[in-house]
């Protein structure tokens, strides 16, 4: 059932308990986890928390912790399946569920007694009314009076009733998408406590930024909660002028931005960031000599000496930097790039250390998706968690210098991709294949890392293809993830249109129309084929399957959704 109220029903529940939190590996939930932490903190909550990839590894740690925890948190993970049915928990554990992924499954929205959904009702949910899908034991076989005609007619109306409620749920689980950010929805609890803080306000700007980075939500709707939040920064970081308000050299402050669009270049080159920041490398086509070409061309533009660009950010001139923002925006919107100004927000540690929201993420992810040997993926966890803090800032920059080797990664290997004709239609859809040996194919072995490089490879051969029907199909993309086990990953990427929004991920093809759920279709493929295919990460539209069974696999999957 969904919680109305959030501080009644949710936290003065666990706040006299002890309880057990499950995060998911994404930086929304770290963000999320950060603020329920200090609230936890703040009225000396006891708890324990355990960070978990896939319904594999929530499913050990609940049943080697169930006995000692009757209330659990779960955060970005839990919403979209029948939690009790896989969980299988006692009669009296309670689970209070925030989680962005959506839709979220029926029997969580109905459970009133175990399932406890931290979730904003003002997200434009569409849940079926119960009746419409669920249908009581003693509605079922009241109207009959025992003659055969009457019985006929009664197994009739069960048959045309379940079938309607098949069509139900499909028409209401069909779509994956995502909503509101699980840290704000957490900040929102700690404003109603009256306990929200700067370090607070700035994990949940830090979580939202996450979802636009990875093009979870719209537009429209980041801008939105942009807006929610930039009036929680005016009054938080409000300081009147006078000296009795002047701030001290030290002090944390958060500002709204209208920044540039190009990843972590206040701690780059700028000429680094524009190769590789996806937006910009696939306007210029950079993999090509015609698109190095048009680089120059842009640089020459603004007027800005080489030796500038290629050199580090902060020791450009100050006269350079001062109308840096506008030189670059004037300059692409000449290049057909009119988007390259975003709202954000940044963060100043004192005089010496600023952030911008998007730094963080890239940093963050990069920490908790690190294909280092030396540490388990618990270890990556708290690494990226740590970042998090004021206090930890030589993570942060460590995880700024792993972000760049990404980013550089990604670009080389789209370039790679597209110069050999990597990406190919396999009708329905369009396919690309990371083989084993490809350089750094290892830092796409993760999911989250293989999805950005998805959906920046489909940006990429959107803008490179002449092909106007290639530009309206999805991507499915695999990479190699364990040579021991001889297993890939295989994820799945909505159509790169501007003009669609992208809460919803379908796609029509010619031909009877059919939408489609990723997640479903992977399993239908994997089914009809006995393909070896483990469904363990929590977005369902990433698969781990045997690299011997991809070919009929794949097969499935043309003729499934052709």
């Amino acid at each position: 059932m969904f919680v109305s109220d959030f501080r009644k029903e949710f936290y003065e529940v666990v706040q006299s308990q002890r309880v057990l939190l499950f995060v998911a590996s994404d930086v929304d939930a770290l963000c999320a986890c950060k603020i329920l932490q200090a609230l936890f903190q703040c009225d000396h909550v006891q708890y324990t928390l355990i960070p978990v990839s896939g319904w594999q590894e929530l499913e050990t740690a609940f049943l080697e912790h169930k006995e000692q925890f009757r209330y659990f948190i779960l955060i970005n993970c839990g919403a979209n399946v029948d939690l009790l049915d896989i969980l299988q928990p006692d009669e009296d554990t309670v689970f209070f569920v925030c989680d962005t992924h959506r839709p979220v499954n029926v029997v969580n929205v109905y459970n009133d007694t175990q399932i406890k959904l931290l979730i904003k009702q003002d997200d434009d949910l569409e849940v079926p009314a119960y009746e419409d899908i669920f249908r009581d034991e003693e509605d079922s076989g009241s109207d009959s009076d025992g003659s055969e005609p009457s019985e006929k007619r009664a197994r009739l109306e069960e048959v045309c009733l379940g079938l309607l409620q098949r069509d139900i749920l499909f028409d209401y689980e069909q779509y994956e998408y995502h909503g509101t950010s699980s840290a704000m929805v957490m900040f929102e609890l700690a404003w109603m406590l009256s306990k929200d803080l700067n370090d607070m306000l700035w994990w949940a700007i830090v979580g939202l930024t996450d979802q636009w980075v990875q093009d979870k939500i719209s537009q429209m709707k980041y801008v939105t909660d942009v807006g929610v939040l930039q009036r929680h920064v005016s009054r938080h970081n409000h300081r009147n002028e006078d000296e009795e308000n002047t701030l001290s050299v030290d002090c944390t402050r958060i500002s709204f931005e209208y920044d540039l669009r190009l990843a972590l270049y206040q701690h780059w080159s700028l000429h680094d960031s524009l190769c590789n920041t996806s937006y910009t490398a696939s306007r210029f086509k950079l993999w090509s000599v015609h698109g190095q070409k048009r680089l120059q061309e842009f640089l020459a533009d603004m007027g800005l000496p080489l030796k500038q660009v290629k050199q580090k950010f902060q020791a450009m001139d100050i006269s350079l930097k001062e109308n840096l923002r506008e030189m670059i925006e004037e300059s692409a919107n000449k290049f057909g790039m009119k988007d390259m100004r975003v709202q954000t927000f940044s963060i100043h540690f004192g005089f010496k250390h600023k952030f911008l929201a998007s730094d963080v993420v890239f940093a963050t992810m990069s920490l908790m998706e690190s294909p280092e040997k030396d540490g388990s993926g618990t270890d990556h966890f708290i690494q990226a968690l740590d970042s998090l803090s004021r206090s930890n800032l030589d993570k942060l920059y460590y995880g700024l210098e792993l972000a760049k080797k990404q980013l550089r990664a990604t670009q080389q290997t789209i370039a790679s991709c597209l110069c050999t004709n990597l990406v190919i239609s396999q009708g329905p859809f369009l396919y690309c294949s990371l083989m084993e040996g490809t350089p750094d194919v290892m830092l796409f072995s993760r999911p989250v890392s293989l999805s950005l490089l998805s959906k920046h490879l489909l940006k990429s051969f959107v803008c490179s293809t002449k092909n106007r029907r290639c530009k309206l199909l999805p991507l499915v993309m695999a990479a190699p993830l364990s040579m021991e086990h001889g297993t890939v990953t295989v994820v799945g990427i909505p159509p790169e249109t501007d003009s669609s929004d992208r809460k919803k991920i379908h796609c029509r093809w010619p031909g009877p129309r059919h939408i489609f759920f990723f997640g479903r279709a992977f399993e239908k493929a994997a089914e009809s084929t006995s393909s070896r295919m483990l469904h363990n990460h929590f977005d369902l539209s990433v698969i781990e399957l045997k690299a011997e069974d991809r070919s009929k696999f794949l097969d499935a999957l043309v003729s499934l959704l052709s």
